[in-house]
C-alpha cells in the first residue's frame, strides 16, 4: 500500500473536489472518471460510456435492481444507469459541490447523498448491487469501505470497483517521484495494489468473481485531459488564474495529470475492474 507523506483526510477529499469543482467540470465533464477505448476510434463521450457499460457488465443488472453508487461525483453514471437499465440508485459523495450539482440536474430513481461513505446509516443488506468508481482510492479506511459495502448488500448481491491501483513491487523511484505524489497531490489517503485489493475484499467477506486489467485502454483518457488544460490555459485566462493563486491549495493537480501521464506509460499504475460477490 502506498501511504502519502501527509496523511489525507476525508476533509481534505471533500475540499479538494469542491475547490476544483469547475476546474474538473471543464477538464473531465460531469462524468468525473477514466473513459474506455476498446477500438480506439470512440469519442471521449463514448469511451466514458463504454466504462460505464463494462460496469453495468460486470454487475449483471437487471431492471428494478436497487443500486448504490459509492462516490457517485456529479450522479452522471447514476443517472445513466437508472435511465438505460430502469435501476434505483442511491449516490454518495463527500463533495458539497458535487452534491449539489448532482441534485440541480435531478432524474428519476436517482437520490444523491452529501455524507462520508465510512459513516453511512444505511440498513444492513438493502442493495442488489454496489459500485465504486474511482471513489476507493479516496478512502481512509479501506478495509472499512469493503465492510461497509459487504454490510448494505443483500446475499448474492455484487460489489465492482473500479480502481486505480498501484503494480505490484513499484520500483522506489516511481514510488518516489509518480505514486507518493499522486497520492498526496490527489488527496488519496492510500494507493493499494491488485492484492491489496483482494486481501481487504476477502477480509470483508466477498469471494472475487473476476478482475479486468483495462489500464491500456483508459490511459488515453490522461492526454486528453492534458491536452484540454493546455487549451484551456491559453484561450481562458481564470484557468491560468486559478493555477497561479497560492491561496488555493489544490491546484497543483495540474502538475499531476501530467504524472499520471508517465505512471501509466511506465505501468507505474494500473487500471482495474474488480468484480467482487456477497455470499448467497
Amino acid at each position: 500500500m502506498i501511504i502519502p507523506k501527509h496523511p489525507q483526510t476525508a476533509a481534505a477529499v471533500a475540499a479538494h473536489y469542491d475547490e476544483l469543482d469547475r476546474f474538473y467540470r471543464d477538464i473531465w465533464g460531469e462524468h468525473v472518471h477514466h473513459g474506455y477505448w476498446i477500438t480506439g476510434r470512440e469519442s471521449p463521450a463514448a469511451a466514458v460510456e463504454a466504462l460505464i457499460e463494462l460496469l453495468a457488465s460486470r454487475l449483471a443488472l437487471k431492471p428494478g435492481q436497487r443500486l448504490c453508487d459509492i462516490g457517485c461525483g456529479y450522479g452522471a453514471t447514476a443517472r445513466y444507469l437508472a435511465r438505460n437499465y430502469g435501476a434505483e440508485v442511491t449516490g454518495f459523495t463527500i463533495s458539497a459541490a458535487q452534491a449539489g450539482y448532482a441534485r440541480a440536474h435531478a432524474a428519476p430513481n436517482v437520490t444523491i447523498r452529501q455524507a462520508d461513505w465510512l459513516a453511512n446509516d444505511l440498513g444492513a443488506a438493502r442493495f442488489d448491487r454496489a459500485y465504486a468508481i474511482e471513489s476507493s482510492e479516496h478512502m481512509v479506511d479501506k478495509q472499512r469501505f469493503f465492510s461497509e459495502a459487504f454490510r448494505v448488500l443483500k446475499p448474492g448481491g455484487r460489489l465492482v470497483v473500479c480502481a486505480w491501483l498501484a503494480r505490484d513491487d513499484p520500483k522506489p523511484w516511481e514510488i518516489k517521484h509518480l505514486l507518493e505524489p499522486i497520492c498526496r497531490e490527489g488527496r488519496l489517503p492510500s494507493m493499494g495494489d491488485e492484492g491489496d485489493y483482494r486481501a481487504l475484499a476477502a477480509a470483508a467477506g466477498f469471494g472475487v468473481v473476476g478482475v479486468d486489467d483495462i489500464s491500456a485502454q483508459v490511459s488515453r483518457t490522461w492526454w486528453l485531459c492534458a491536452t484540454r488544460l493546455l487549451r484551456r490555459l491559453a484561450t481562458q485566462p481564470r484557468t491560468l488564474t486559478f493555477l497561479l493563486d497560492r491561496t488555493n491549495p489544490n491546484r497543483i493537480f495540474a502538475l499531476t495529470l501530467f504524472r499520471l501521464l508517465l505512471a501509466y506509460r511506465t505501468g507505474a499504475m494500473r487500471y482495474c475492474v474488480l468484480n467482487y460477490e456477497k455470499p448467497a
